[in-house]
Formats: structure tokens, C-alpha cells, sequence
């Protein structure tokens, strides 16, 4: 099944990221717009993202977490 949005049409217009709980893990919250197959703009869609730290010999990495 194809997906609602094409993926080179969308922009995002808002977004914000917050600690969930502890210093590891955070929270991206944004505010997109997309364009559906038919070609019509989908204005504040609202979707989070979970993000967990990892440091590794003093690297940082942000691993992105499923969604539930």
C-alpha cells in the first residue's frame, strides 16, 4: 500500500523538543504540512518523535524509537 503523503512533498512548519523523563531520552514534536497523492496541502498535521542518547567513547548519537 502506498503511502498518504509523497515524501518529497511535505515542509515542516513548527517544531519543538523536550526531555521525556530523563536526560536520554526526548521528544520532537512537529507541525507539518503535506501533500496528499491528489495533490492537495494537509496544513498542521501533528506528529512526535521519541529519541533515545547514546554516548559511545564520548560520541553522542540520538537513536530514533519506534512508534507506538
Amino acid at each position: 500500500m502506498a503511502p498518504a503523503f509523497a515524501v518529497a512533498r511535505f515542509r515542516i512548519q513548527a517544531a519543538i523538543a523536550r526531555r521525556d523523563g530523563s536526560p536520554d531520552k526526548a521528544v520532537v514534536h512537529l507541525v507539518w504540512a503535506g501533500q496528499d497523492r491528489g495533490g492537495t496541502y494537509t496544513d498542521l498535521r501533528i506528529t512526535d518523535l521519541s529519541f533515545t542518547r547514546i554516548i559511545t567513547k564520548g560520541a553522542v548519537t540520538w537513536i530514533p524509537q519506534p512508534r507506538t
